[in-house]
């Protein structure tokens, strides 16, 4: 994995005269709130009791999944899809990219969807059941690699470059995680419910479990030699809200998201707030470059305004409105059985949409995506006009 020098989009505010508070908030969003959740998770336990404190995080969840969790899978397809026709025509990509972009805009969807209608047709549990286990195994690969993507672009919003040694070693243990992060703890094959849809989980051994733990620990060396060879090469690391962004990623997210029943609730909503986060970076600074010439769009907070609105409509449709209408128009009349459960096109519908979601955010964050440039932290100007600068973007921002 390599990074590129790129071309600012409009000088802006620099990263090192933007006001505290701006830092703390980002801290905050990227996941620095995961360490407050504790304390108060235990201060709420002890004031209500397990039982009381679990339904009312529980529900305040559910319900802020319609603003935070289905926007963050929505705005995925307005970012993938928007200029479609552009960008297979060229539109500034390489062959190699059009030829990712048509794999994950086209035949990812399409296998995704054939294997659900079948699967529902056949009334086949067995097989929408792998489907959802793909999806629960490609989701720690998701969070990791989606906190190592917000490492290095919150990285080189700084001015700090990782060599591709570097960049390699952080995603070693990334992946380690994420394989500890699956094979734990170890299941010989349990029944279970999701979204109706009744199953048996694959076995995995606790041979698998422990091996992984020591890879997932072992691979936490490099990573730690990585930052103390840098800190005293270069003098510095500042560094504290990517490397939270992305130990919060791993550790808390993935690794031991279950150690808090009560913070396990909030976890997919930091994961998604996170991601707008980045989003909202991205899209603000091509949003203001686009309010001038030669374009003279709209401002760019009319832009923000529509893509957040698109994000809310879309993802309502994908989780709410679309299953609703499936289920309830192809439910079997009454008495008949329903071997997939009451709502199958949820549980599909809820796969699909998980699954295309990694493997186009595979594609939107690479350094080689025209739009990874507005991620970078516009210079400031120097006021003698000799001096500019050249910060890296990331591969993969995901």
């Amino acid at each position: 994995m390599t990074s590129v020098s790129l071309a600012p989009t409009r000088p802006l505010e620099n990263s090192r005269t933007r006001p505290a508070p701006g830092r703390l908030t980002e801290f905050f969003l990227v996941g620095g709130l995961t360490p407050l959740l504790f304390p108060l998770a235990w201060l709420l336990r002890r004031s209500l009791g397990l039982d009381s404190s679990e339904l009312a995080v529980g529900f305040t969840m559910f319900y802020a999944a319609h603003a935070v969790n289905d926007p963050h899978f929505a705005v995925t397809y307005v970012l993938f899809y928007a200029d479609a026709r552009q960008k297979l025509r060229g539109g500034g990509l390489h062959a190699w990219q059009r030829a990712r972009y048509l794999a994950a805009g086209v035949a990812i969807p399409l296998g995704l969807v054939a294997w659900a209608v079948a699967a529902i047709a056949k009334g086949s549990a067995v097989s929408l059941a792998l489907m959802i286990q793909l999806m629960f195994f490609l989701v720690g690969w998701h969070y990791v690699k989606q906190g190592f993507g917000v490492m290095i672009v919150l990285a080189a919003r700084r001015g700090v470059r990782f060599s591709r040694g570097e960049r390699l070693a952080i995603l070693a243990h990334c992946l380690a995680g994420w394989a500890y992060a699956w094979a734990s703890p170890a299941d010989a094959g349990t029944e279970v419910e999701e979204k109706g849809v009744v199953y048996t989980t694959i076995a995995h051994s606790i041979g698998l479990e422990r091996v992984t733990h020591v890879v997932a620990l072992a691979s936490a060396l490099p990573l730690i030699y990585v930052l103390a060879r840098k800190w005293r090469r270069e003098g510095r690391l500042p560094l504290f809200t990517p490397l939270v962004a992305l130990l919060c990623s791993v550790w808390s997210w993935s690794i031991y998201s279950s150690i808090d029943p009560l913070v396990a609730y909030t976890i997919p909503a930091l994961h998604s707030v996170q991601y707008l986060y980045i989003v909202w970076l991205m899209k603000k600074n091509q949003a203001r470059e686009r309010e001038g010439p030669p374009w003279f769009e709209r401002s760019a907070p009319v832009r923000l305004g529509m893509l957040a609105l698109s994000a809310l409509v879309l993802g309502w449709i994908f989780f709410h409105a679309a299953p609703t209408v499936l289920d309830d128009w192809f439910r079997p009349r009454r008495g008949a059985p329903i071997p997939l459960g009451p709502t199958p096109y949820f549980a599909a519908l809820f796969s699909i949409v998980n699954i295309h979601h990694y493997f186009m955010d595979a594609v939107i964050w690479r350094k080689d995506n025209p739009l990874a440039r507005y991620l970078r932290e516009p210079p400031s100007i120097d006021p003698e006009g000799l001096k500019g600068s050249s910060q890296s973007a990331p591969r993969d921002g995901n």
